[in-house]
């Protein structure tokens, strides 16, 4: 079993820069996959990032080159530095988690997560 907790979401002026963190407790982090997904009112969830055990990275393509997703295996932490936001990036963003230790470990749908955090809202004012 993995909890997730985020934490960093709040308001911020288009153009700027959040950070999110998510804590993971349970064993073995370092095998899992991770990831971040957002959803807007009234829309499905979507995948944003996600990193795997060897720490190859891919991104949804509307965040490439302003998002950085990033993990440390020594505090079972995973991270998503936000640059240059944008009103469109505004959305509850979710940690989730699989486990997967093995090579071509990623996963961009919903359905191959087994474990997800609260959320936490991200807002960016125009």
């Amino acid at each position: 079993q993995v909890q997730l907790v985020e934490s960093g979401g709040g308001l911020v002026q288009a153009g700027g820069s959040l950070r999110l963190s998510c804590a993971a407790s349970g064993r073995t982090f370092s095998s899992y996959v991770m990831g971040w997904f957002r959803q807007a009112p009234g829309k499905e969830r979507e995948f944003v990032a996600t990193i795997n055990w060897s720490r190859t990275t891919y991104y949804t393509e509307s965040v490439k080159g302003r998002f950085t997703i990033s993990r440390d295996n020594a505090k079972d932490t995973v991270y998503l530095q936000m640059n240059s936001l944008k009103p469109e990036d505004t959305a509850v963003y979710y940690c989730a988690a699989y486990y997967c230790s093995g090579y071509g470990c990623f996963a961009r749908n919903v359905d191959a997560y087994d474990y997800w955090g609260q959320g936490t809202q991200v807002t960016v004012s125009s």
